[in-house]
């Protein structure tokens, strides 16, 4: 039944796009690079991901457009995620897993309520060849690469369609200040109900698009609006109750936690043709047997010729 809804779900996105492509130019990008270096100078559990969106829908006017479907986003990612000791791992640790995922994603806004729907899929195994490129990027920063023990027991090859809905308000505090509350579900390679709210201090960021990285939780910027320039500080945090993880898989010992828990703070800078973004998210622990929680940092850097 999960694969039928997905499957209508992935349909009903690509519908209007095919429909309308002659109405349709790409409005938007953005990116996000995640990596437990740039937070706690670490290297393990979640230790560095991409996230890559690229947008098409109608001229962009400042706002979501009314309809399901109008505005279409195509997200690809990359992920790895590492055991405490990617060398000699320890009893209790997480395996080694690489994953790659593309999904199709719209955004629009129903009496005041901003909404997402997306459907994905994640490949996940050697197949993917990140271990190999991994163990190639550490060579050549001269670090320790993942060892074979490491990568032969990493997350199997597999395929884990996905699906993930937000729904979330904005409330202007003043003349620059925005709360933004917001609840999230997914099912597929994660399982989880998520709520939380984000705080925005600034005009960085009003009257475009912004998305929300799976890893940190931040939301980066996809349709920026040039107009504004400065600085925005965002603070945000959120809570999820996971009920099952391709990632944390129970026939290896694994029990996840009871919560999983992120708070993050940020700040995005606009300037005459170039842009930036920076943010850390405190992430806790995912699993009982999870050695500690860490640390990671985003960064976005843009110029525009």
């Amino acid at each position: 039944m999960f694969r039928i809804f997905l499957a209508a779900l992935t349909a009903s996105l690509l519908t209007p796009l095919v429909a309308s492509a002659a109405d349709r130019t790409r409005i938007g990008y953005g990116r996000l690079i995640t990596n437990d270096f740039l937070g706690d100078l670490e290297d393990r559990e979640r230790t560095g991901a991409v996230a890559s969106s690229r947008v098409w829908g109608s001229p962009w006017i400042g706002d979501l457009p009314d309809r399901f479907g109008d505005l279409i986003e195509l997200r690809l990612g990359m992920e790895v995620l590492a055991p405490e000791n990617i060398v000699n791992p320890g009893a209790g640790s997480r395996p080694w897993a690489g994953v790659l995922s593309a999904g199709l994603h719209t955004h629009y806004q129903y009496k005041s309520m901003e909404l997402a729907m997306g459907a994905a899929v994640y490949a996940t195994g050697p197949q993917t060849g990140l271990g190999s490129l991994q163990r190639e990027f550490h060579d050549l920063v001269g670090d320790r690469p993942p060892s074979d023990q490491t990568l032969n027991a990493q997350i199997a090859n597999g395929f884990h369609p996905t699906m993930i809905v937000e729904a979330a308000r904005s409330y202007p505090i003043g003349t620059k200040t925005t709360l933004r509350p917001f609840v999230e579900g997914q099912a597929g390679i994660e399982t989880m109900v998520r709520a939380g709210v984000d705080f925005t201090f600034g005009s960085i960021g009003r009257g475009g698009l912004l998305v929300r990285d799976s890893t940190s939780g931040h939301r980066y910027r996809v349709i920026p609006n040039a107009e504004n320039t400065g600085f925005s500080f965002v603070v945000g945090a959120d809570m999820a109750y996971v009920t099952d993880s391709t990632y944390l898989p129970e026939d290896r010992g694994l029990d996840l936690t009871d919560h999983r828990d992120r708070v993050r703070l940020g700040v995005h800078w606009q300037g005459d043709g170039a842009s930036a973004f920076y943010g850390v998210t405190w992430l806790g622990k995912e699993y009982e047997t999870q050695p500690e929680d860490q640390v990671v940092g985003a960064v976005r850097v843009n110029f525009s010729f």
